[in-house]
């Protein structure tokens, strides 16, 4: 039996990039997202079986745990295991700190910090047992370095940072390991809100030491080698994949 990686907004953006680099090296997927985007899943599952994987839809809101302790048992039953969790699924909207509702507040959190502890929580007893597994958290740049105008984005992904290192310290012995892959400025649906304009898209390339902006495989290259058995001594890192916007190693 092959391994198994589960991905969290998979549907599309750096969440189907990762998918798919996932399944061209070999994993089965367990492909999760919210209802609404149904129709862009089936395509990635699609995609992934002509890759000549095997593919499952496991729909869920990762607010939700009742949804997300069903969304890994449902994996787990029609694929046999996972081996590997990527907690990709996340949000991101655009206010300053003054006109930021406590309702936006709520909602970035929910998705982008609890969501990845309810899905780490349910997947873990799971590897314990097989005492094997890889978890990779992504979290941004963003939460290593504000930006004006996501104060409660850039919070949520500062909490996955920290949560990832705590979590690879409890890991302990456990042939689990937990890193974290912090994009920089990706072109993708949610990245397209720094990224109004040709301006605004000549500034980032102009920051960027490599005088681009970063594409989703940009970001799944990063997570398929923590995925791979290349990465086996390396836990509670983090990874910043944003083409030299920031070099400090977090």
């Amino acid at each position: 039996m092959g391994k198994v990686a589960l991905v969290t907004g998979a549907s599309r953006g750096i969440g189907r990039s990762i998918a798919l680099g996932l399944a061209r090296d070999g994993f089965d997927l367990a492909l999760n997202d919210i209802d609404r985007q149904i129709s862009d899943l089936h395509e990635v599952a699609a995609e992934v079986q002509a890759i000549g994987r095997r593919s499952l839809l496991v729909t869920a809101d990762v607010r939700d745990k009742t949804a997300v302790h069903g969304m890994v048992g449902q994996a787990i039953e029609g694929l046999g295991q996972v081996d590997v969790l990527v907690n990709n699924a996340g949000i991101l909207t655009s206010a300053r700190i003054e006109d930021i509702t406590e309702a936006q507040w709520d909602d970035v959190f929910a998705v982008n910090a609890k969501g990845v502890f309810l899905v780490t929580q349910a997947v873990l007893p799971h590897m314990r047992r097989r005492r094997s597994g890889r978890i990779v958290n992504i979290a941004s740049i963003g939460g290593k370095r504000g930006g004006p105008g996501q104060a409660h984005y850039c919070a949520t992904k500062a909490a996955v940072l920290e949560f990832t290192r705590v979590l690879a310290m409890e890991l302990e012995d456990s042939g689990i390991t937990a890193n974290s892959v912090c994009p920089g400025i990706i072109m993708t649906e949610m990245g397209k809100v720094n990224l109004g304009d040709q301006a605004s898209i000549e500034k980032w390339e102009a920051a960027t030491a490599l005088r681009r902006i970063g594409q989703p495989d940009d970001i799944a290259g990063a997570v398929c080698f923590f995925a791979s058995d290349a990465s086996a001594f390396i836990t509670g890192q983090s990874l910043n994949v944003c083409g030299g916007v920031i070099f400090d190693g977090g």
